[in-house]
């Protein structure tokens, strides 16, 4: 969800002012993906090179982060999306970890989409996670090196359980992957839109699909 900063700075705003309106555009787009029949969704929420970004700007996540928890558990209860956090949480302040373990209890046993919100996540973190569970499985005794393979791998990281991602889009005109989803984005169809994130819309997303739907995927094979 990129471009929160440029589009406040355009107007004058605050980087915070970004971050507001960006957070209106995440409902809108989560919500129109789960009425349009979308399995799976992933939002890059908070990366865990953001922590380097100015105190005021990470405070100010943090509040919208904190609002739309509060939200999602006063407002969607029988709501039917099934929410769920990648990343390492441990990071976040303990009121913020228990209104995301709240969360994802709640809607534990929910059947329609489920919404992965990556929060202090990162690509290569997240392998190093991974990679560590395989290490420590093996020095147990649990575990043959020999049965170390793609699907072990899968199996290991946050998202495990899940199908890798056919479609991942781009907001901002940024060309670059930002160390997101890099074991599980091998043969994803990538899409790039220069329209800033508080401006994305759901025709932006329609214009998106409609593209995707004309691709033939391949998988490497011909």
């Amino acid at each position: 969800m990129d471009g929160n900063g440029r589009w406040a700075k355009k107007r004058g705003l605050p980087r915070s002012a970004g971050h507001g309106a960006g957070a209106k555009t995440f409902r809108m787009i989560t919500r129109y993906c789960s009425d349009i029949g979308i399995k799976h969704l992933t939002l890059y929420a908070f990366s865990t090179e953001n922590w380097r970004r100015p105190a005021e700007e990470v405070s100010a996540l943090m509040k919208y982060f904190k609002q739309y928890l509060e939200e999602a558990l006063r407002d969607f209860a029988d709501d039917t999306v099934k929410v769920n956090f990648i990343g390492d949480i441990t990071e976040f302040s303990p009121e913020l970890q228990e209104l995301m373990l709240e969360n994802q209890r709640i809607s534990a046993d929910r059947t329609g989409m489920v919404l992965n919100l990556a929060m202090n996540y990162g690509g290569r973190a997240e392998l190093v996670t991974a990679f560590k569970k395989i290490a420590k499985s093996i020095e147990e005794g649990k575990l043959s090196p020999d049965a170390i393979n793609e699907q072990l791998i899968s199996d290991s990281l946050y998202t495990a359980g899940q199908p890798d991602p056919d479609f991942i889009i781009r907001p901002s005109g940024e060309y670059r992957t930002s160390n997101f989803l890099l074991w599980q984005s091998a043969y994803a169809e990538y899409y790039i839109d220069d329209v800033l994130w508080p401006d994305y819309t759901k025709e932006h997303l329609n214009k998106a699909l409609i593209e995707y739907s004309k691709r033939s995927r391949r998988f490497g094979g011909i």
